[in-house]
């Protein structure tokens, strides 16, 4: 999954700056229900950490059934602080 393509396919631009916020906000939406019905772990997971990157994802137990996945997720959510917390 690209990035770029992930942004156009749910918000139809691949700048962030440039999504209107009810764009934002159904875009956000549909991302949530692809999360609930993808069964592949990689598209899920990045499904997911764009959610969470959006301040928009659910909770590590609802997203994840499986422990390594969480455990995945808890490793992107401390690289992510550690980046925030450079800048």
């Amino acid at each position: 999954m690209q990035l770029d393509d992930q942004l156009l396919r749910y918000f139809g631009t691949a700048d962030l700056a440039a999504i209107p916020a009810g764009a934002l906000t159904e875009g956000i939406e549909r991302m949530r229900v692809d999360l609930g019905l993808e069964r592949d772990k990689g598209r899920r997971f990045a499904l997911w950490a764009l959610l969470y990157l959006l301040g928009a994802a659910p909770d590590l137990d609802v997203a994840f059934p499986d422990p390594a996945d969480r455990d995945a997720a808890r490793d992107f959510m401390d690289l992510a602080a550690k980046d925030e917390d450079e800048d």
